[in-house]
């Protein structure tokens, strides 16, 4: 009873709940679209497809797809925290929204560079892996990113720079990288039409 008396507080009449309903939809619908189209979906998974949604990942995608890695790791096994269930969901969530963002506003760099966040979550995931050698052999993996950058040490890549993305690492140095790249949502007839322009 409580909750119809809200509703009729809010939207007093008819005319006002048929347009409040029809809004919904379209926010709703709108909303639903947009993610469709941003194949958001394809982002719940560990497939390494799902990042050459965005045209800017080729090269990145290729030069792995050819690395030793490629048999061994996904994207997710490197660029992704593992130490829990939720720290992995948030950070790809935020930085899922900040690849959307830069995609939206056009602002992505032909070469892209690893913030310190992501940095530090690739260094953990390289001692992670390779946990014997970095505490057998060679000792590092005591270090984490920071401590390189304040010199207590080297990032894994400063000597292993061509592991797992190789040196072409931009469109520009590998515009014909033959990837997945996934088919456009536009339907068919959309598609005729826009050439037939």
């Amino acid at each position: 009873m409580k909750i119809q008396k809200l509703i009729n507080f809010i939207l007093p009449s008819r005319k006002w709940k048929i347009f409040a309903i029809v809004m919904s939809g379209i926010i709703i619908g709108g909303g639903g679209l947009f993610l469709y189209m941003l194949r958001a979906h394809t982002y719940l998974g560990d497939d390494p497809a799902a990042c050459v949604n965005c045209h800017i990942m080729a090269p990145y995608y290729a030069t792995w797809f050819h690395s030793s890695h490629s048999n061994v790791a996904t994207c997710n096994d490197c660029h992704v925290p593992h130490d829990n269930f939720a720290k992995k969901w948030a950070f790809k969530g935020m930085d899922g929204i900040g690849h959307v963002m830069a995609f939206l506003s056009r602002s992505e760099r032909d070469a892209i560079q690893a913030h310190s966040q992501s940095s530090q979550v690739i260094m953990n995931n390289c001692i992670r892996c390779h946990t014997q050698l970095n505490t057998e052999f060679v000792q590092t993996g005591k270090i984490d990113y920071m401590m390189t950058q304040v010199g207590e040490g080297k990032a894994c890549w400063d000597c292993h720079r061509d592991i797992p993305h190789g040196q072409g690492r931009s469109l520009s140095s590998s515009p014909n990288a033959l990837v997945p790249y996934p088919e456009s949502p536009v339907p068919e007839w959309l598609q005729k039409v826009r050439k037939n322009k």
